[in-house]
């Protein structure tokens, strides 16, 4: 049994040998010191005061033992680690939005004073929005460089461009004036690995030749990527949003938005598309502009020494993330607010919409697909849908649903072997023999080989007459009369092309299911939305083709009659993949309202909305009734990150009494008393136990509460009165009083402490239902709560605590909830 302190195996004060990630990184081998530069700004700078406002003025007054307490400006702290937080620790969400009203009254007040310290009020609620401007800026930019860069390194797996080895595939052939329409992809000008190297492009030993550079090219990147993010930065890899979901709810996991992660991240993110794995980057964007936005924080006090300040500004980073990855910006403040953020204030809202407006707009002015669109696959569709085809569009959501409940117990099965088997300690020969296994399936099939972007858009595609795609390899209309409207064709009968496109699909459907599995959660950057969307297009356009088929041989059929007439464009195959994409990927990650508006944004498809709202509804309901879980919660468990799912009910009927510490058994609550504690006696208590505070008490007989001092803040203090105060010796009195006791004349000084206890720490009675302090737990991001019986202390919950006792309820190991 665990003693009965305020503990949590994350939140105590480290042990001089865990070292913070950002200062020493160990890995393979490769040591790199960081600790000489301020390179990974820590989540955890906050540099002022306790609860109440007590400062620098005040503080060094109290320890003087002189005169009360009074409002000063928390910014001009003279103990700079006070009011700081530890790594693996969770911030005091009350504090800090108590600094922060403090400092904005101080502000106030003075801007009547003077015309200079009103130009500082007006500059310091500007800058919130200047901060949004360079955020939104910075990782457009960073965006907008990705997509290039991994355009290009994807095609440079299938061959090189002469005229410049620097231009992709399609801009190699733009100015080529020797293509014609039906190869409109091959010129002069690019040259393939066979063409290069064995002289020919056609015939068995040039495929061989190509085969060869492809998996060669697919190794060399991925084996770049994994060695990179094993060397400098370890926090790089993964899709980033569980542990940013976990960030934003207060946790504290220094160097994971630092500047290593960042440059890492972005150079590792295009090796990993480029070499082919079945992974997506709009995952990692998310964490790109969370990086982006932290260390952008630092060039603003306001938000450079507030935690719960710079969680606004990572909301709107999140929002950021995601318009830059799919070119929708409205999608993304919905995405921040629905999926990822824990604390989204109305201000909050208004100022990720304005970020993502900026980076959507950054993007755009940079062009990266050289369309004059945000996004690869913008489609148009030109016929309408019908109301009998919400059938096949809930079909599609069923399926989305099983696969998403399907995938996530597969990955987080086989993420858990990998971390507790040897498996695990071998990241870059895993990272080798998946991008192998990849390379080697995927390079037959043209569905496989190419870009999942690609694929997608391929997928949404609506056939025109000009369309030299295998997916439009129908049988032509004899005469034109039979096209439909608006330049679209009506529904023919599908031909040889058209049924081998439908078998290589087919093929590349389970191979993606199978695959994803095992690359999601590899030591790369790794993002879930492209290979989630691309499975599910998959199936959606498979549907879609016989959904056509049957119509176009069935047209006389109750169903068909009346809306579906021979020479009519009724069915739209890629609307099918349009709605098979959001099915799937709401039944990964459980999204509804921000999907269907990113996925609108995405294609442009205003009309669909109603059948991507049936289909992603369906699919959340049908995947829900295998677990409540969607992907990044069950990340967020698997890893044991402190974490309190706003969404999870709890539903059992226990008391505070029955979760607090300490327990029947246990040891007694380890406490300090207001005024008869020596700073010897206080020091062994602090070295005996591992506790990251410890309540205040009128003394040991009464145990009525006086207030809450964190463990960093009494050493910092007592470290500090040490070398600065004359006479402080270990049998000196520790205070916590506004009064020192009467003391003999030849006792040494006393330790005056008042300033660094919260004196209003929160309380419940021990019979508090446990759902009402779960929820106060919630919706005030307490890290800890006090248990009182008739005023007098009995015992103490922490966020870890409710975590184990939910475990517990749920019959999973309560151990479990350790940040691993």
């Amino acid at each position: 049994m665990e003693n009965p302190g305020y503990s949590s195996g994350f939140d105590g004060l480290h042990h001089p040998s865990d070292d913070d990630d950002d200062e020493m990184v160990d890995i393979a081998g490769a040591t790199l010191d960081f600790s000489t530069t301020d390179d990974v700004p820590p989540l955890s700078s906050g540099g002022y005061d306790e609860y109440s406002a007590g400062s620098s003025s005040s503080r060094a007054a109290g320890m003087n033992g002189s005169g009360p307490t009074k409002l000063v400006d928390p910014l001009e702290d003279p103990l700079p680690g006070v009011g700081t937080y530890e790594d693996f620790n969770t911030i005091d969400w009350v504090r800090e939005k108590s600094k922060d009203r403090d400092r904005h009254r101080e502000i106030t007040n003075k801007s009547r004073e003077s015309t200079v310290a009103l130009l500082h009020s007006v500059s310091d609620a500007f800058s919130g929005w200047l901060l949004m401007l360079l955020v939104g800026l910075m990782a457009g930019s960073l965006a907008g460089g990705i997509d290039i860069a991994a355009h290009w390194m994807t095609d440079l797996k299938e061959g090189v461009c002469l005229i410049g080895f620097w231009f992709n595939h399609e801009h190699c052939c733009w100015t080529s004036n020797e293509t014609t329409f039906q190869e409109r992809d091959r010129c002069p000008q690019w040259k393939s690995w066979a063409e290069l190297i064995a002289g020919t492009a056609q015939g068995p030993f040039a495929y061989i030749v190509n085969y060869l550079m492809y998996i060669f090219w697919a190794l060399l990147f991925s084996f770049l990527a994994v060695t990179l993010v094993r060397a400098f930065a370890p926090y790089a890899c993964g899709s980033g949003i569980p542990e940013i979901k976990t960030i934003l709810s207060g946790f504290i996991i220094r160097g994971y938005l630092g500047k290593w992660t960042l440059i890492i991240k972005t150079i590792t993110l295009v090796l990993a598309v480029s070499s082919g794995l079945s992974l997506g980057k709009e995952g990692p964007l998310v964490h790109v502009a969370c990086c982006c936005a932290n260390i952008l924080c630092h060039l603003f006090t306001k938000y450079r020494k507030n935690e719960a300040k710079r969680r606004e500004v990572l909301s709107a980073a999140a929002a950021v993330g995601v318009s830059v990855a799919f070119g929708a910006p409205i999608g993304g403040v919905l995405f921040s607010l629905e999926e990822v953020s824990y604390y989204f204030p109305l201000k909050t809202l208004w100022r990720s919409f304005f970020a993502a407006l900026v980076a959507a707009f950054t993007l755009r002015s940079i062009n990266p697909f050289g369309n004059s669109r945000l996004v690869l696959f913008y489609v148009e569709f030109h016929a309408p849908w019908h109301l009998l085809e919400l059938a096949p569009f809930i079909l599609l959501g069923i399926f989305g649903g099983l696969w998403g409940a399907l995938f996530i117990k597969a990955n987080i099965a086989w993420c858990r072997m990998r971390k507790t088997t040897r498996l695990g300690h071998y990241p870059v020969i895993e990272v080798l023999l998946v991008t192998a296994v990849t390379a080697l399936i995927a390079f037959p099939n043209s569905y496989t080989r190419m870009s999942g972007a690609e694929l997608i858009s391929e997928l949404f595609n609506d056939c025109s007459l000009l369309d030299s795609s295998q997916l439009c390899g129908y049988k032509q209309p004899v005469n034109t009369s039979e096209t439909g409207v608006d330049n679209s064709l009506a529904d023919r009968p599908a031909g040889a092309g058209l049924y081998t496109a439908l078998w290589q699909l087919a093929l590349a459907l389970i191979f993606k299911m199978l695959i994803t599995v095992i690359t999601f959660g590899m030591k790369v950057p790794s993002g879930l939305f492209i290979p989630s969307m691309a499975v599910g297009a998959i199936a959606g356009r498979l549907l879609g083709v016989g959904m056509e088929q049957l119509a176009y041989y069935n047209h006389d059929w109750l169903i068909f009659r009346g809306w579906c007439s021979p020479g009519a464009d009724c069915i739209t195959p890629g609307l099918y993949a349009m709605v098979g994409a959001a099915a799937c990927l709401g039944g990964v990650t459980r999204m509804t309202v921000s999907l269907v508006v990113i996925m609108f944004e995405l294609t442009g498809g205003l009309e669909y909305i109603v059948p991507l709202m049936a289909a992603t509804m369906t699919s959340k309901w049908v995947a829900d009734a295998f677990g409540r879980e969607g992907i990044y919660e069950a990340h967020i468990r698997l890893n044991g990150y402190p974490f309190l799912e706003p969404k999870e009910e709890f539903e059992h009927s226990s008391l505070a009494v029955d979760v607090m510490r300490p327990r029947r058994g246990d040891p007694a609550l380890a406490v300090l008393t207001q005024d008869s504690m020596t700073i010897g006696e206080v020091e062994t208590l602090v070295e005996s136990t591992h506790y990251s505070g410890f309540p205040v008490v009128v003394s040991q007989e009464s145990q009525r509460l006086v207030g809450f001092v964190l463990r960093r803040d009494l050493l910092i203090s007592i470290d500090n009165a040490r070398k600065r105060q004359d006479g402080i010796v270990s049998a000196s009195l520790v205070v916590f009083t506004e009064h020192c006791p009467a003391q003999p004349p030849e006792a040494p000084p006393p330790l005056r402490l008042r300033g660094i206890v919260d004196l209003s720490p929160f309380t419940v009675t021990d019979h508090t239902p446990m759902d009402i302090t779960v929820d106060i737990f919630r919706k005030l991001g307490l890290r800890q709560c006090l248990v009182t019986h008739n005023g007098r202390l009995l015992g103490i919950i922490t966020k870890k605590d409710i975590l184990k006792h939910m475990a517990q309820i749920a019959n999973r190991d309560p151990d479990s909830i350790l940040f691993n």
